[in-house]
C-alpha cells in the first residue's frame, strides 16, 4: 500500500553522515552503509538478531534503484494496464474467492462498512489473491533506497527501520517480508508506516499479520479504505456519455451534484437520467474519445490505495466484474489493445518461437521481452516501441 508514498517529504538526504559519496563503488557503499543502518535499528529497539538476520546479505539491485525512477501506472496506457490487470483469469480467480472465503469478507463488511467486492478487488489487483506477493525481499530493497536511491532516502530509511521492528515485534515472521521495491509488503501491500497506523488482527490470534493471514489483510484493507473515506452509502462511480463537444469542468476533483451534471448534458453510459444530490467528478482518463466516469469520494478513497487514476478504475471494474456487474461499456480510444497475462505469455513464447530469444517465458515484461519485441516490430516494419501489443501479438502467430 503506497499511500502518501511521495507526500511531506523535505528534500533529499544523501550519506547519513556515512560519507558515501567518497566511496568507490555501489557495493562498497551498501556495505558500509548497512552497518550503520543495523546500528541505529538496534537504537530503535529492534532485537540485534532480527536486524543482523534481515539486512545481512544486503548488496546493490539495479532493478529497485530503476524501478524507484519508473512506476507504471504513471507510463503506461491505461488500455495496456487495463487489459493486464482486469483479465478473464482474475475475474474468475476473484469470483472463486469471494465463494471460499465469503463468510469472512461478510464479517468484515459489516464490522467496517466496505463493499467486500472492492475489499476482494484490492487482493486481486495486488498480490493476485495472494498468489504473488513480489520480487523483492523489502528490508533489502529498501535498504537500496536508503544507501544508492537519489529520492526520499530519509522517508525509507524510517520504513526499513518500522519493517525490522514489525518484525523484531513478532507479528509477521522476518522472512515472510516479500512485496515490492519500495517496501510495501503482505496480501494487500501495506507500507510499514500505514502497517502501524492501520493494520488489524482480525482472526484474533494476537498478531497483525498481512502475509500469513488472509482474514488480517482483508480486514487490514477495509480498515484503510474506511479511513480514507469509503462509505456503503454510496458507489465508486458510473459509466456516462459526455455531449458531443462537451467542453464544461471535468477532472477527478472538480465535484457537483449528480443533478447537475445532468444538467450539463452527462447521461448514464445506457441512457438513464443523472441526478440527485450525490456529488461526484468526471474523468476522462483516455481523453475525450474514449470512457467517461462520474466518480463519487468513494474513487478517491480507491486512488488513496496507490496515487493513480488507472489504479483506481482497475479496483473498481474488477469490483464490479467479480460481483457479476458488466464491463466498461466503451472502447478505449486504440486501434491496437493491450493484452491480457495469458496473452503475454503467449506473446514470449512466440518471440522465443520466432527467433527473438527472451528468456524463460513467465508473462512478466521486463526489458528482455520489451528488447525482443523491438527487434520483432522492426522485422514486420512496425513502429518500435516494445510495448507487447496486440499486433506484434497477432503478427507473431497469436490468436
Amino acid at each position: 500500500m503506497r499511500r502518501g508514498l511521495w507526500k511531506g517529504l523535505a528534500g533529499v538526504v544523501l550519506g547519513f553522515g556515512l560519507g558515501l559519496t567518497a566511496l568507490s563503488g555501489p557495493a562498497l557503499a551498501i556495505e558500509r552503509c548497512v552497518a550503520s543502518l543495523k546500528q541505529q535499528a538496534v537504537a530503535a529497539g529492534v532485537r540485534p538478531a532480527i536486524a543482523d538476520q534481515m539486512l545481512s546479505g544486503a548488496s546493490f539491485d539495479e532493478k529497485v534503484i530503476r524501478f524507484s525512477t519508473s512506476q507504471p501506472e504513471h507510463k503506461t496506457e491505461i488500455w495496456d494496464y487495463m487489459a493486464f490487470l482486469v483479465d478473464a483469469e482474475r475475474i474468475q480467480d476473484g469470483k472463486a474467492n469471494l465463494k471460499k472465503h465469503g463468510r469472512t469478507l461478510a464479517s468484515i463488511e459489516k464490522r467496517y462498512g466496505v463493499d467486500r467486492h472492492v475489499v476482494l478487488a484490492v487482493w486481486g489487483i495486488e498480490s493476485d489473491y495472494g498468489q504473488f506477493r513480489g520480487d523483492f525481499y523489502t528490508p533489502h530493497a529498501l535498504a537500496n533506497l536508503v544507501c544508492a536511491g537519489k529520492k526520499r532516502q530519509k522517508y525509507f530509511k524510517g520504513e526499513l527501520i518500522k519493517t525490522l521492528q514489525i518484525a523484531s515485534r513478532g507479528d509477521v515472521p522476518a522472512d515472510d517480508f516479500r512485496g515490492s521495491w519500495a517496501g510495501a509488503f503482505g496480501q494487500t501491500q501495506f507500507m510499514p508506516s500505514t502497517y502501524n497506523s492501520l493494520a488489524v488482527d482480525f482472526d484474533g490470534d494476537g498478531r497483525k499479520d498481512l502475509v500469513n493471514s488472509i482474514p488480517d489483510a482483508l480486514a487490514s484493507t477495509a480498515n484503510f479504505l474506511k479511513n480514507a473515506g469509503w462509505s456503503n452509502s454510496r458507489p465508486w462511480g458510473f459509466e456516462v456519455k459526455v455531449p458531443s463537444g462537451y467542453n464544461g469542468p471535468s477532472g477527478r476533483k472538480k465535484y457537483a451534484s449528480l443533478s447537475t451534471w445532468g444538467k450539463r448534458g452527462v447521461t448514464r453510459i445506457g441512457g438513464g437520467k443523472v441526478s440527485g444530490k450525490l456529488e461526484a467528478a468526471l474523468i476522462r482518463p483516455a481523453g475525450a474519445n474514449g470512457p467517461a466516469f462520474l466518480v463519487t469520494r468513494n474513487f478517491r478513497a480507491l486512488r488513496s490505495y496507490n496515487a493513480s487514476t488507472s489504479y483506481g478504475l482497475a479496483i473498481a471494474l474488477l469490483s464490479e466484474l467479480v460481483s457479476g456487474g458488466e464491463p466498461f461499456k466503451t472502447p478505449w480510444p486504440t486501434a491496437n489493445p493491450g493484452l491480457s497475462r495469458a496473452q503475454r505469455l503467449e506473446l514470449q513464447k512466440l518471440l522465443n518461437k520466432n527467433g527473438f530469444n527472451v528468456g524463460e517465458p513467465d508473462g512478466k515484461v521486463g526489458p528482455a521481452t520489451r528488447n525482443g519485441i523491438k527487434k520483432a516490430e522492426a522485422k514486420f516494419g512496425m513502429p518500435v516501441t516494445g510495448r507487447p501489443s496486440w499486433n506484434i501479438y497477432t503478427a507473431l502467430g497469436g490468436k
